[in-house]
């Protein structure tokens, strides 16, 4: 391989962030990092303890000087709280209690706890305008439905994860907020025109580039007056007219995982790959699925598109400053946090809301509705069992529960009902009006959005599965 082929491979290498399984680093990535490799992005299965996650990012950091980073949204969206639920309520919380200042505190004690994990890249905040209630894939994500509410605590985040030098990561651009479809599953379509585009979707990424926002993602969504068919992580007139031009944005773009359907079965990885760099991103967010084989597939896709003139060199050279200039970014001087303080529980005790009253617990039943976990979320544990240490929780499935086998069980004890985003299931609203119907003083608790709830029955509404979502509506119970 001549010096020039090498300095092609190690451009394209270092547009990508690969993902891997198990705990500590595969020799494989280490080895690209040494040649050039733009970094990492770590999954809930990455993922042990703290201690475990530093020894890992220190490795990394040993082998080049790669991006490392991870979703970490709060709320249902936890990478290094994957396996216990996350300590800080999630934006639709936060967009519930509307104090951009603890927002802001919230964001930058995730970021205390990410830098001193070796984290410096976090794919965050969710910034979309959540306005269809059947969303799929944002919904507790999101800050809410109103643009400008988004927009302000959008920008809230982004100054408290920055304040220690953890970079935000705006996404999902131009917006998902609008859709009915998952992209990790198909390609969906926000089909408005520029003008209300401008006016909803669009606002909080302006707010956010204004802001100073290092990094923005890109979205697998196709808006059809602006990118036709394709979706914006592949789209010229996105990225490249719409979000440097008109918006100004002169950070890192980073795609949203490549591995999703919306790009695997359309153009496919190496492919997409290819499209969405000469499109305009910078880093390419691989996800949790492909291998050693297809990152070695894709950086040979390419070198090859650049070799055919299918994509200029110069574009490859622009993201790798980009991403150069970002490196050096996180280098620069960081505030050293404080010690951790209950930020994330206090923000939960803010934000949930009680309607009705409830009454002393005997000897409780908790009837938790199991929900499909989504696959941005994965399967986080969510519930109010740790709360409740001396209640019975009994988790069902909606279309299979047995409600006069579970009324019978509740018989002469407190009934508690744990749903999660019931407004999107008809069956666990069955199951649950079928439930208080028979018992009008039992407690419902909704760890989703609050759009749907029964005729009767005290409703505890918490914006979120989190952790301290759960234990802000059980000290509302047992009060």
């Amino acid at each position: 391989m001549t010096q020039s082929d090498r300095g092609l491979r190690r451009l394209a290498a270092g547009t990508l962030l690969v993902a891997f399984e198990g705990t500590t680093a595969p020799d494989w990535v280490l080895r690209e990092l040494e040649h050039g490799l733009g970094g990492v992005t770590l999954f809930g299965f990455n993922v042990a303890d703290p201690g475990q996650v530093s020894e890992l990012t220190m490795a990394l950091r040993g082998a080049g000087e790669p991006v490392i980073s991870l979703d970490e949204e709060g709320g249902d969206v936890t990478r290094l709280a994957y396996h216990v639920g996350s300590p800080y309520p999630g934006n639709a919380a936060l967009g519930a209690v509307d104090d951009v200042e603890l927002t802001r505190r919230v964001y930058r004690a995730i970021a205390a706890e990410l830098a001193a994990c070796g984290i410096n890249l976090d794919m965050a905040p969710s910034a979309d305008v959540n306005t269809e209630a059947d969303n799929p894939v944002i919904g507790t994500r999101s800050f809410g439905p109103d643009a400008e509410l988004v927009a302000r605590h959008t920008v809230a985040a982004v100054q408290g994860l920055q304040s220690v030098r953890v970079a935000a990561c705006v996404k999902h651009f131009p917006g998902h907020g609008a859709t009915r479809v998952d992209s990790h599953l198909a390609i969906p379509i926000v089909d408005v025109d520029l003008d209300l585009l401008r006016e909803r979707e669009l606002a909080p990424f302006r707010a956010a580039i204004e802001a100073g926002a290092k990094s923005v993602m890109t979205a697998h969504v196709a808006v059809p007056v602006l990118t036709g068919d394709t979706p914006a992580t592949l789209s010229g007139a996105a990225l490249t007219g719409l979000l440097r031009g008109e918006l100004g944005f002169d950070g890192v773009v980073v795609t949203d995982a490549l591995d999703m359907h919306a790009i695997t079965k359309s153009v496919g990885l190496a492919g997409g790959a290819v499209l969405s760099i000469a499109a305009g991103s910078d880093l390419l967010c691989l996800g949790p699925l492909p291998a050693y084989d297809d990152v070695q597939a894709i950086i040979a896709e390419i070198v090859s598109a650049v070799r055919e003139g299918r994509l200029p060199a110069e574009r490859l050279e622009e993201a790798a400053a980009r991403a150069a200039a970002l490196r050096e970014w996180f280098g620069g001087a960081r505030e050293v946090p404080g010690e951790p303080d209950m930020v994330g529980l206090h923000a939960a005790r803010r934000a949930v809301r009680l309607t009705g009253a409830t009454e002393p617990l005997v000897e409780p039943l908790v009837i938790e509705v199991d929900t499909p976990p989504t696959i941005a979320v994965g399967d986080v544990p969510w519930g109010v069992g740790p709360w409740l240490p001396d209640a019975e929780i009994v988790r069902v499935e909606p279309a299979a529960a047995d409600a006069p086998g579970l009324l019978a069980k509740a018989a002469n004890r407190s009934l508690i009902v744990v749903v999660k985003d019931a407004h999107r299931h008809r069956a666990s609203q069955e199951l649950v009006s079928a439930l208080v119907a028979a018992r009008p003083d039992a407690t419902v608790i909704e760890m989703g959005l609050p759009v749907w709830r029964p005729a009767s029955a005290a409703y505890i509404a918490t914006y979120g599965a989190a952790r301290a979502n759960a234990q802000a509506a059980v000290e509302l119970l047992t009060a």
